[in-house]
């Protein structure tokens, strides 16, 4: 089968699934990794940019150009969150109001183009408190995002729990091997060395995508 006629997922989402120049290393969003745990007949197009919400990716015209060139068939993989709860105009959403508004616009613009919509609510960040229990930072959304979900019969990959039960089963410590926590001089990218809850590493990249490639196996989506 020719390369343009394969069966593709398209990523649209925030830094948690976007890809990274290697200047950035070992910095990575899992959408670098999916394409190992899915079949070899399905391509991935990560179109997962940094810092965005569902509202900028889309004001920006980035779910524009995925729908331009979606085909029937294909799916369109939507995972936002992060970035709705900051509070600049340009990112910023309601959960239940504003964040469902703009989810709306992925979810009817790719049924529009016979593609099936996923929603994927945001990776867990990792923060303790002071007794080493997982903080929720998410407030909300990713409970709305599961409500919308439901109520517009979309399959649904709870990333946030998934992410959040490895970290809390990890705990403090060895939940650093997945998120880029550097020493200083450990990295010649990052000299000054870097602690980052948010944003995976290699490791972690691939151990969230495997997360995501077992729930599209649970749900039963036929990729492959």
């Amino acid at each position: 089968m020719d390369v343009l006629e394969k069966l593709t997922i398209y990523l649209a989402g925030d830094s948690t699934m976007a890809d990274y120049p290697p200047e950035s290393y070992p910095m990575q969003g899992w959408g670098n990794k999916l394409h190992l745990f899915i079949p070899d007949s399905v391509r991935v197009v990560n179109k997962a940019v940094c810092g965005r919400s569902s509202k900028s990716f889309i004001e920006e015209g980035r779910l524009e150009e995925i729908l331009n060139i979606i085909k029937p068939g294909d799916y369109l993989f939507i995972q936002f969150g992060h970035n709705d709860s900051k509070e600049d105009a340009e990112r910023h959403t309601n959960p239940w109001s504003t964040y469902h508004q703009y989810l709306r616009q992925y979810i009817d613009g790719a049924r529009a183009k016979g593609a099936y919509p996923v929603l994927i609510s945001p990776l867990c960040r990792r923060h303790y408190d002071i007794d080493g229990l997982l903080i929720n930072t998410h407030g909300d959304y990713p409970r709305s995002m599961e409500a919308l979900a439901v109520q517009e019969q979309v399959p649904f990959i709870d990333l946030c729990g998934r992410s959040a039960v490895a970290f809390k089963e990890m705990g403090d410590v060895k939940s650093r091997e997945w998120l880029t926590w550097l020493l200083p001089g450990e990295s010649p990218n990052i000299p000054e060395g870097l602690e980052d809850n948010t944003h995976l590493n290699e490791r972690g990249a691939e151990a969230v995508a495997q997360m995501v490639a077992d729930a599209i196996d649970k749900l039963n989506l036929n990729i492959g």
